[in-house]
């Protein structure tokens, strides 16, 4: 009997013991926190092209070969690198058509358009490229997006800021229930984004297209779940 209790007692003394480490993940507060930073652009990607119509699909793309050419040569002369050039869309295209008099479409001609994505490392002869562009026969610009060559120093910044957010925000909501913040079980990346911030700059030349660089921002969020100490 004596042997009995003594194992009953040490049973009791375990059961205390590993009580508190088994409750110690019980009691947890997940938060998500957000960072941005602005940062300025120092490139910039211009998506144009050129569009050409004929009578003759032949004819519509030889046109389109020769004013894409002449944007190309342009460009180039205004300092834009091969590797900076790419094609992103090519099309020939018939135009069909079709009236009252009609008993069904046909062909009237042939739309033939090519566009090209030229990225410029420099910011200083943005207006002027685009201008350049455009003389020499661009005729279709689809949009304009600034960028950063070394995007990591601002991301880095934005996890930190992030990071601190989620803190604050659980220390805030943890001392308000009347606990305090333990350490951190886990963090996660949700992703983050750039978007374009509405501070601009003067024009970069006032002989050509006026274009204002402004600045971006780039943002990070995370996941984090922190232990409460109560």
């Amino acid at each position: 009997m004596r042997k009995i209790l003594t194992a009953a007692a040490i049973a009791l003394a375990i059961g205390a013991a590993s009580g508190p480490v088994m409750a110690e993940g019980a009691g947890q507060i997940t938060v998500t926190g957000e960072g941005m930073v602005s940062a300025a652009p120092d490139m910039a990607s211009i998506s144009l092209g050129v569009t050409t119509v004929a009578d003759a699909a032949a004819d519509a793309m030889a046109q389109n070969n020769v004013a894409m050419q002449a944007v190309m040569d342009r460009l180039a002369a205004a300092g834009i690198e091969p590797r900076d050039l790419q094609t992103s869309n090519l099309q020939l295209q018939p135009n069909w058509v079709q009236d009252d008099t009609m008993q069904s479409p046909e062909i009237r001609g042939y739309t033939a358009s090519n566009m090209l994505t030229a990225r410029v490392r420099d910011l200083t002869i943005l207006g002027a490229v685009v201008d350049a562009a455009v003389k020499d026969g661009a005729n279709t610009l689809n949009g304009l997006s600034f960028e950063q060559s070394n995007p990591k120093p601002a991301q880095s910044e934005a996890r930190v800021s992030a990071v601190k957010d989620a803190t604050a925000k659980a220390t805030e909501l943890v001392t308000a229930a009347g606990a305090s913040l333990g350490k951190i079980v886990s963090i996660s990346e949700n992703g983050g984004y750039v978007s374009p911030m509405p501070m601009l700059k003067a024009a970069m030349d006032e002989a050509s297209v006026p274009i204002a660089g402004g600045e971006i921002g780039v943002t990070a969020q995370v996941t984090v779940v922190f232990e409460i100490a109560q």
